[in-house]
């Protein structure tokens, strides 16, 4: 029953990113000539009136197919007969609509559970926080020169110092203050962590306009936290064997948080949603981001770029693409992440 929900919870947010192109691809007077839901062999298929919709056997991702995407065609309803700034808009949209995604669950969920406001309510005696200065009603601004949005930037920004100081920023009775603080490393729920010692505000009763400006908090804060993520992947700051995952371990994680709830499940698929746009948007050939690049090189030069590089770029990305998540999957399989 929960494999079901979480597989069906990762089918929705394909379905919304290629909605995107889809609806933008309408929008814009493109010929959609196939909306596929999943990769591999078709399971199930429908004529529209000029669209194939298809339902794959492997609910890894999904595409649309327009008319002129993939070789140049003089039919006015081609995506490549279109303005740079058209295909743009195409191209982006499926971003965009991970993103929109994302508001509205972490609305959702926030409206019901509250939220935790980055303002010191309470300190620990004898921590950290009492010994560097901090005090009851400072709002944290910024941790070592990155802005807070919400209190997981502030436990993100203590966890990667490593027990090495932090500089905070604060406000204080109207008044930025900068306090460097060690944090100290203490046992929690079996495990060790650093903590600095005080206690958040809660807001356990938003307002709708409270929950909605919390969730742009949140979202801006997974992208910026999904973002440095990859920055530490790219440059092996992260162990693969041990905090890289795949599709076998979303599916798995997925499941774990379905045991816990719908709300759970639907702060995940955000969460999962944010990471998919911010993947997306790399300026990768192939993913969204690489093809964003191309657009804006005609857009600025005014010329096009050959059909024959982009289809080479594009396919390269895509076999680079491709081994990198049989690489991923087999790596999901022999060495699973502890969970």
């Amino acid at each position: 029953m929960y494999i079901i929900m979480a597989i069906l919870g990762f089918s929705l947010l394909v379905i919304v990113h290629e909605l995107g192109h889809f609806i933008m691809a309408k929008v814009n007077g493109i010929k959609v000539e196939e909306f596929s839901i999943g990769m591999g062999p078709e399971i199930l298929s429908k004529k529209g009136s000029e669209t194939q919709y298809s339902l794959r056997l492997f609910p890894i991702g999904g595409y649309v197919k327009m008319l002129g995407e993939e070789e140049a065609s003089d039919d006015e309803r081609s995506f490549s007969s279109k303005s740079p700034l058209r295909r743009i808009s195409v191209i982006i949209a499926g971003v965009t609509m991970n993103v929109i995604f994302a508001i509205i669950a972490f609305t959702i969920i926030i409206s019901n559970r509250g939220y935790k406001d980055p303002v010191i309510s309470k300190l620990v005696d004898n921590s950290a926080a009492v010994e560097a200065g901090l005090e009851v009603g400072d709002r944290i601004l910024s941790i070592d020169g990155s802005k807070v949005f919400t209190t997981t930037d502030i436990s993100m920004g203590i966890q990667m110092a490593k027990g090495d100081s932090v500089d905070l920023v604060v406000n204080r009775n109207g008044k930025k203050e900068n306090i460097t603080v060690t944090p100290r490393l203490v046992k929690e729920n079996g495990s060790q962590i650093y903590q600095i010692g005080f206690y958040y505000t809660p807001v356990e009763n938003p307002t709708i306009i409270q929950s909605i400006k919390e969730s742009f908090n949140e979202t801006i804060s997974l992208v910026t936290q999904t973002y440095k993520s990859l920055v530490m992947m790219v440059t092996g700051k992260v162990n693969f064997k041990t905090d890289v995952g795949g599709p076998v371990t979303i599916i798995k994680m997925s499941t774990q948080v379905a045991k816990n709830g719908l709300l759970s499940l639907t702060y995940f698929l955000g969460f999962l949603s944010i990471n998919l746009a911010v993947f997306n948007l790399l300026p990768f050939p192939a993913l969204d981001g690489g093809w964003t690049v191309i657009l804006l090189i005609e857009l600025i030069t005014r010329r096009k770029v050959p059909d024959k590089i982009v289809g080479a770029v594009n396919y390269v990305g895509f076999m680079v693409l491709i081994g990198f998540m049989i690489v991923v999957t087999l790596k999901d399989i022999l060495f699973p992440i502890s969970l």
